[in-house]
């Protein structure tokens, strides 16, 4: 069974149907959004599909953290704004005009990658909880408990908290930070606090010390207690999260404990799930450019991007290098999903090719589709018409359907060339013999010579198959090495020992040019 499937079934299970399944997740918008975060949003989504199609009444929503102070800095920002660090991120200008604060900035621009992905969850900001008064009652009940909320944290995380440590950050009313305030005493209805100048290494407190009420906005809590005090306000019954939150003693150890014996509510369901990486890494909002959701989203179209995202089982692993062969190893998968899609619908790959389609809509199950890779290399060469050379590599004429799926192929290979190929896959037709080809060994000219006499005699030009079958038999009859073969023509045309497979790389190219430059490289 499809892991999203079983999933869903595990969540009616434990939930029945008789009331709306809420479903969340959350990011705080500290800076362009690292495309890691998309995997909660996916896992999130994909579940909230299931259920849909199982006529289970649920909602997906999704949180922006817009409360949280700026507590890292990001590169590309200008030097003015580090005088926001520490203050919550709604209360920061944006970079750009047009948005109400830095908060809204970072989000918007996430909330297009999203909607991209065909994800539609119901947006909210921490903000309007706090404000509206919704999280006032769960504010009260942990600042009544702040004892046992100490012994929590001792016990199940080993962090022990000083007795006049309170699970409440305020916003000073001098400075306006909220990343450097400590609550030291609570009266039942207004709490003392400090600004610290020192408190933190990110930002400098004023040392203002003052009394407020923690009602209304004016305060918000740790994560680890924001957590679970939010799944009560918003009746929070399936939120998954990274795994590293679920280890024994976590972020998300201690907040079962805090929701369950602090604010009475159940803990949701949990989804631990493994990442999705960038070149290896797992990077943070406040790192550099490169690894952004909307930059690698920009990369490929929608139902390759949700193959990355859900392609393997949430407890799996997933590196996305755009800088290595995972984009066109996606193109193949999917290739091949198509395929067994045509022939048999029961299967959980089938499965998975119908969840990568936003809102469903598959593409004909006659489509053609040319491998992303050869057309990487046709959009390379200007001499030749793309969907000319798609249609030989048919064997028919294009439908409308083919040629939507080859333009969509066409546009997104020219952009990955342009912006982070690897060096393997960019590729340029010399129009001289490249002096690379001027040092090639006896065996290799006297092999070029055999396979200019094939395409010579040949009527038209060979085949990618047929010329692929005379390069394996000169292989064997002259004792060649197939590296020394296959560099000799690369060498030849591109200037590389690599490229494309080397018969269908010829056969797509004029015979009078394949002809005139195999005469010049084997003489």
């Amino acid at each position: 069974m499809f892991w999203a499937d079983r999933i869903a079934g595990e969540i009616v299970e434990r939930f029945g149907k008789t009331k709306p399944i809420i479903i969340r997740d959350e990011k705080t918008p500290s800076g362009r959004v690292h495309v890691g975060s998309m995997r909660g949003v996916a896992i999130h989504g994909v579940i909230h599909e299931a259920l849909d199609e199982e006529g289970v009444s649920n909602v997906f929503k999704y949180e922006f953290n817009d409360m949280d102070p700026m507590d890292g800095f990001p590169e590309y920002l200008p030097e003015e704004f580090r005088q926001y660090m520490g203050k919550p991120l709604r209360a920061i200008p944006s970079p750009e005009p047009g948005f109400d604060n830095f908060a809204e900035y970072f989000a918007e621009e996430f909330k297009i990658v999203i909607a991209k992905a065909g994800f539609t969850p119901e947006f909210y900001n921490a903000s309007d909880l706090y404000f509206s008064g919704k999280m006032d009652e769960v504010i009260r009940m942990a600042l009544n408990h702040a004892a046992e909320i100490r012994k929590i944290y001792r016990e199940v995380s080993g962090s022990v908290k000083a007795d006049d440590w309170y699970p409440l950050a305020v916003i000073c009313e001098h400075c306006g930070n909220v990343g450097t305030t400590k609550v030291y005493a609570w009266d039942g209805e207004m709490v003392s606090y400090r600004c610290e100048p020192a408190m933190v290494k990110w930002a400098q407190g004023c040392g203002h010390e003052g009394k407020i009420s923690p009602f209304g906005g004016n305060a918000k809590f740790p994560f680890k207690v924001d957590w679970p005090a939010k799944w009560k306000v918003v009746g929070v019954m399936v939120e998954g999260g990274g795994k590293d939150h679920s280890t024994k003693g976590g972020t998300r150890d201690v907040a079962a404990h805090i929701a369950n014996e602090v604010f009475a509510c159940e803990t949701p369901f949990n989804i631990p799930y493994e990442f999705l990486l960038v070149g290896g890494k797992k990077m943070s909002s406040s790192k550099g450019r490169g690894s952004s959701a909307r930059e690698i989203s920009e990369l490929v179209p929608s139902k390759i991007f949700r193959l990355a995202l859900i392609g393997k089982d949430f407890s799996q692993q997933f590196n996305f290098d755009p800088e290595g062969d995972t984009i066109p190893v996606l193109y193949d998968l999917y290739d091949k999903l198509a395929l067994g899609y045509r022939e048999t619908k029961d299967d959980d790959y089938a499965r998975l090719f119908e969840f990568i389609h936003p809102e469903r809509k598959l593409p004909p199950e006659d489509v053609f589709l040319p491998r992303f890779s050869q057309i990487a290399f046709l959009t390379q060469m200007p001499h030749l018409k793309i969907e000319e050379e798609a249609a030989r590599l048919k064997g028919a004429p294009l439908t409308d359907a083919d040629m939507q799926e080859l333009s969509e192929r066409a546009e997104y290979a020219q952009y990955w060339i342009q912006q982070c190929a690897p060096e393997k896959f960019v590729f340029t037709l010399q129009q001289t013999l490249p002096d690379a080809a001027k040092d090639l060994s006896h065996a290799q000219r006297q092999a070029l010579k055999v396979v200019y006499n094939f395409i010579e005699n040949a009527d038209g030009m060979p085949s990618g198959e047929d010329i692929q079958q005379k390069l394996h038999s000169i292989k064997e009859e002259m004792s060649i090495q197939p590296s020394e073969l296959f560099s000799a023509l690369y060498l030849a045309f591109l200037g590389k020992t690599y490229g494309p497979k080397v018969g269908w790389f010829l056969s797509v190219l004029d015979k009078n040019f394949v002809l005139k430059r195999l005469e010049e490289a084997s003489n």
